[in-house]
């Protein structure tokens, strides 16, 4: 019971970082915190490190909401810890992430109801109310991860297959388009900010290339793009200096002739 508390309270912090600084939302972190509440910091250093190479590659993009690995450390790590390891800890990792990931999309939904009652607590000029309506949010997320950490320690991995079971069908596959439909809104907002030049969408083409038909992951993709945008940057930068080195010049030429 108390052991689920933590963990719990935990995944809850965890949360409250994830909307902030993003600093103690990593599996091998989160898995190590999981370890010493429950005892076994060998065990959840193993697992740790195994989540972290599995969901090395995951993150926000846009408006996307990835698979929840908060709550997917916290729940696989304590159940692996109390009922088999490593292969048990991946096992419910997964599920539950996903789980997670719908509840995720709910609470983000929902919060945008906030945003028309700060614009009207702000034309107040009351900037203090403004500030402590961010609490509200920060309360969801923390529920939103915490809750169900707690409930499927201390009930067990049966919970969350009896959870995933009980949702209608409705409800699934609605949650399921709305995931498939927001990656491509955040991807296209990113893009409306990002792309102002005609040939930056040559790095989306190449990207683009690099991830479908060559099959390559989001880490070698960026290591390949690094130097290329280096290279990229140093070139748009050099570009004005060797106009206004070329222009220099050629008034020095008129002023000679002038003097001639």
């Amino acid at each position: 019971m108390i052991s689920a508390l933590l963990v719990a309270c935990w995944a809850g912090i965890c949360a409250i970082d994830d909307i902030g600084t993003q600093i103690l939302r990593r599996p091998l972190l989160i898995a190590s915190v999981v370890g010493l509440i429950m005892g076994d910091l060998q065990t959840s250093l193993y697992i740790g490190a195994t989540l972290e190479v599995m969901w090395m590659g995951i993150g926000n993009v846009g408006a996307y909401s990835a698979p929840d690995i908060i709550s997917g450390t916290a729940i696989g790590t304590a159940l692996g810890i109390s009922s088999g390891g490593t292969a048990t800890a991946v096992a419910l990792a997964v599920p539950t992430s996903l789980l997670a990931q719908q509840l995720l999309i709910l609470y983000r939904s929902t919060i945008t109801y906030l945003n028309p009652i700060a614009d009207r607590i702000a034309e107040t000029g009351d900037f203090s109310k403004v500030f402590r309506i961010n609490y509200v949010p920060m309360l969801i997320a923390f529920l939103v991860r915490a809750v169900p950490t707690f409930l499927a320690i201390y009930f067990g991995a049966g919970a969350i297959d009896t959870a995933v079971e009980a949702l209608p069908d409705a409800i699934m596959d609605g949650l399921s388009v709305a995931g498939a439909i927001i990656p491509s809104v955040g991807i296209g907002l990113l893009m409306l900010m990002m792309i102002k030049k005609g040939e930056l969408w040559m790095f989306l083409v190449a990207g683009f290339t690099l991830a479908v038909y060559l099959d390559l992951e989001i880490l070698p993709i960026t290591l390949i793009a690094l130097p290329i945008a280096f290279i990229y940057d140093l070139a748009v930068k050099q570009t004005p200096q060797t106009s206004e080195q070329n222009a220099e010049t050629d008034t020095a030429d008129d002023e000679e002739e002038y003097d001639l």
